[in-house]
């Protein structure tokens, strides 16, 4: 079972309000943070989501089940839950996750590098390499992604 603390799920649904209001006043969308990452133990699969819906079910995000095509979309929670992987194991929830970028550098860097675990490994690269205070956020001279 993938638990989701309060703070985070207030978190999410947050992101998922605010991009409702900038859609329903036509403003530009918000570009959130990713505030959640789901990934399997034994394999390449990723997901990291920056909304949750009013169905406490459906994250918003980016997902990568391992096939060198992230993706950006909408994923169930509880489908993702109910994955039984060998050795009893399940999806499980990063708690260490964190991240300064938004979803779209992330997108764009896992697309070209072909998995969201090779975008982090960019992106650790940058933070080790860029003092803490001027971390890179322009997407052609990025290449770190945030902790976790």
């Amino acid at each position: 079972m993938i638990i989701l603390p309060p703070d985070l799920r207030t978190t999410l649904r947050t992101n998922a309000v605010l991009r409702e209001m900038h859609q329903r006043r036509e403003w530009a969308e918000p570009d959130p943070v990713p505030a959640l990452k789901l990934f399997n133990p034994l394999g390449p699969a990723t997901w990291l989501a920056t909304e949750l819906g009013r169905d406490g079910d459906m994250l918003f995000g980016l997902a990568d089940l391992g096939f060198g095509c992230p993706e950006l979309g909408y994923f169930s929670l509880s489908e993702i839950a109910s994955v039984r992987l060998p050795f009893g194991l399940g999806i499980e929830r990063d708690e260490q996750f964190s991240s300064l970028r938004p979803l779209s550098l992330w997108a764009a860097t896992a697309r070209r590098e072909g998995s969201i675990i090779g975008a982090q490994a960019l992106f650790r690269r940058a933070d080790g390499a860029a003092p803490s205070h001027q971390l890179p956020t322009d997407p052609a001279s990025d290449t770190d992604g945030g902790g976790g």
